[in-house]
């Protein structure tokens, strides 16, 4: 993927969402016509931040010491080595000039984490770029958050050969928009996307409950981002709404 600050950027309009200050004209252009559409957008990407923290947190509880970011995007703040501390291996994946340059600008002093170019639609080439890194024959948590929603064909594919490569006893962490709350907003902004770097497509709760197929999900199960082991339970935007940004958590069993 070439740079072009024309081009609206998946990534710096994430960052966009966010309040950050890496993005362009372009990406904010695009972004505030993806607001028009969904207003509470930037309350989801901050809550998608909030359950990598707790689930990074978590997985370290559980003995996890590598992880597999895929979809890294534009570094900010608690980023997953952070959280995970200094025992911990990790590797970013990313394929966009801008997160990688940034990125290892930011991680150049930090011995224990790479960051490599790759595609989640490739998975076969970031486990093998992500192998001379990490221990693959030992435990590892392998992380997509808000990234799959950019992969227009069948996501499934892509898990299972990131699965089926993992040791028991890894574990999966995933977050994915939801459609079930708006399904007329979803045809508005897929359009948006179109002429973005990646393509957005909208799926359904049974189609992202899915992709844990074959995995052991641990509790809450797969719940709207802020239900998921939250750290101020009483606050939960959207508490009792349907399915609107999906996550969750679950291990690869021995079996």
């Amino acid at each position: 993927m070439s740079f072009d600050p024309n081009i609206p950027n998946v990534a710096r309009m994430y960052d966009y969402y966010l309040g950050g200050k890496d993005n362009f004209p372009a990406d904010r252009a695009a972004a505030e016509k993806v607001l028009e559409i969904v207003p509470h957008i930037p309350v989801g990407v901050r809550e998608n931040r909030g359950f990598l923290g707790r689930a990074v947190r978590f997985l370290r509880a559980q003995g996890i010491t590598q992880f597999l970011d895929i979809g890294a995007g534009l570094p900010t703040r608690e980023n997953v080595h952070q959280v995970a501390g200094d025992a911990a291996k990790v590797v970013y994946v990313d394929n966009d000039p801008q997160v990688l340059a940034h990125a290892r600008a930011l991680l150049e002093d930090s011995p224990q984490v790479r960051i490599i170019d790759g595609d989640v639609r490739e998975p076969a080439r970031v486990l093998a770029d992500a192998g001379e890194h990490l221990d693959l024959s030992q435990p590892v948590a392998v992380l997509m958050l808000a990234i799959l929603h950019f992969v227009q064909d069948d996501p499934r594919p892509i898990v299972a050969t990131l699965t089926s490569a993992l040791a028991p006893g890894s574990f999966m962490a995933l977050s994915h928009v939801c459609s079930d709350v708006q399904p007329e907003a979803a045809p508005g902004v897929e359009r948006v996307y179109q002429g973005a770097s990646a393509q957005f497509t909208a799926r359904r709760s049974p189609e992202i409950i899915a992709l844990f197929d074959g995995l052991d999900l641990v509790e809450p199960g797969v719940v709207n981002l802020p239900e998921w082991r939250s750290d101020n339970p009483d606050f939960m935007p959207f508490r009792d709404s349907p399915p609107y940004f999906l996550c969750g958590v679950a291990r690869k069993p021995a079996r």
